[in-house]
C-alpha cells in the first residue's frame, strides 16, 4: 500500500486523538469513542481489581513531610513522603516508597482506599478476603513442607536401619 493510499480511508479511521495523562482505561476509551460502548479487556497476568469504596477528596487531609530511612541526604532533605488522613474514619497512611511525590500520592490513595474498605466492610471486604486466602495458602505450604520433611526423616531412618541390619548379617556370617 502506498502512502497516498493511507489517506483514502474514511475520516474516523484516520482521526488522531490526544488523551490527557493520568486517566483510567475506561475514561480514555470514552474520550476516544464517545458514541461507542467499549469493552474493557483484562491485561494478561493481572487480576481484576476488586470494587472498593470510592474516596471523596473532600474527606482527605494531605501533607508532605520529609522522608525517612536509607538514602541519606536525598531522602532526608526532600519532602516527598505523603501523609494522607481519612477524616471520617481517622485512618492515616504514610507513603514513602518512591522518590516521586506524584507516585507516592497515587500509592497512598490506593493503600488508604483499601484500608477504608476493610474498616467499613470488615470481613466482607474483597481485600480482607484476598489476605485471608493468601494466609491460608501460606499455612498450607508450611504444612506440606513440614510433612515432606517428616517423610524424609523417616525414610532416612529406615534406610540407615536397613543398612545397619545388612552389615550385621554380613559380619555374623563371616
Amino acid at each position: 500500500m502506498t502512502i497516498s493510499g493511507l489517506f483514502r480511508f474514511p475520516a474516523p479511521l484516520t482521526r488522531l486523538c490526544t488523551v490527557p495523562r493520568g486517566l483510567g482505561l475506561w475514561e480514555k476509551l470514552t474520550l476516544l469513542s464517545p458514541g461507542i460502548a467499549a469493552t474493557v479487556v483484562q491485561m494478561a497476568g493481572k487480576k481484576d481489581c476488586p470494587a472498593l469504596l470510592p474516596l471523596d477528596e473532600n474527606e482527605l487531609e494531605e501533607q508532605f513531610v520529609k522522608g525517612h530511612g536509607p538514602g541519606g541526604q536525598a531522602t532526608n532533605k526532600t519532602s516527598n513522603c505523603v501523609v494522607l488522613k481519612h477524616i471520617p474514619s481517622g485512618i492515616v497512611v504514610k507513603c514513602h516508597q518512591t522518590r516521586s511525590v506524584d507516585h507516592n500520592r497515587k500509592l497512598a490513595r490506593k493503600i488508604l482506599q483499601e484500608k477504608v474498605d476493610v474498616f467499613y466492610n470488615g470481613e466482607n471486604s474483597p481485600i480482607y478476603k484476598e489476605k485471608r486466602e493468601a494466609a491460608k495458602k501460606k499455612q498450607d505450604r508450611k504444612k506440606r513442607a513440614k510433612e515432606t520433611l517428616e517423610k524424609k526423616k523417616l525414610l532416612k531412618q529406615l534406610w540407615e536401619s536397613s543398612k545397619n541390619s545388612t552389615e550385621k548379617v554380613i559380619t555374623d556370617s563371616s
